[in-house]
């Protein structure tokens, strides 16, 4: 129990997931890659269900690495180009004893101040965040009951991804 403890608190620690981090930079460095850590700023969450089954959670966030939107011109509106960033679903232990499965899904900040100004872009951010989890992972999300959680910015521990 103790040297669980002792690693649970050496992940928890800041300075230690800096250290990791940048030991993780130098190795891909060394064989050719150059890699940088995504961490998500809390935007917003999607409830829906996986598979028809399973409740699953999508965190809408935003990092300054990635992307911005890009609107291009064409008859009849806008096409928009949305970069985004996915982290690998993960499960996380809530209390009870209830697991939750979540996905990370991270735009441009200016795409999410975008969504918070409009209805409709909001719509566009949340249906490329669904198909993008779907395309990449092969799963099958309920985009019908799909719902904005009021109140919540973020479910479970913020992850960095390479």
């Amino acid at each position: 129990r103790q040297l669980l403890s002792e690693y649970a608190a050496e992940l928890a620690d800041p300075a230690q997931r800096r250290l990791y981090e940048q030991e993780v930079t130098a190795l891909e460095r060394e064989r050719g890659v150059a890699v940088q850590f995504i961490h998500p700023t809390a935007g917003y969450v999607l409830r829906t269900s996986q598979d028809g089954a399973r409740r699953c959670y999508l965190n809408v966030c935003s990092n300054a690495h990635v992307g911005a939107p890009e609107p291009r011109a064409e008859r009849g509106g806008l096409r928009w180009a949305l970069p985004y960033c996915l982290a690998p679903g993960r499960e996380e232990l809530r209390r009870g004893g209830r697991r939750l499965l979540l996905y990370d899904v991270v735009f441009h900040p200016a795409a999410l101040r975008m969504a918070a100004r409009s209805a409709r872009f909001r719509r566009l951010l949340s249906d490329t965040a669904l198909e993008a989890v779907e395309r990449r992972f092969a799963v099958r999300l309920d985009r019908a009951n799909a719902a904005v959680l009021r109140g919540a910015a973020y479910k479970g521990v913020p992850q960095a991804p390479v």
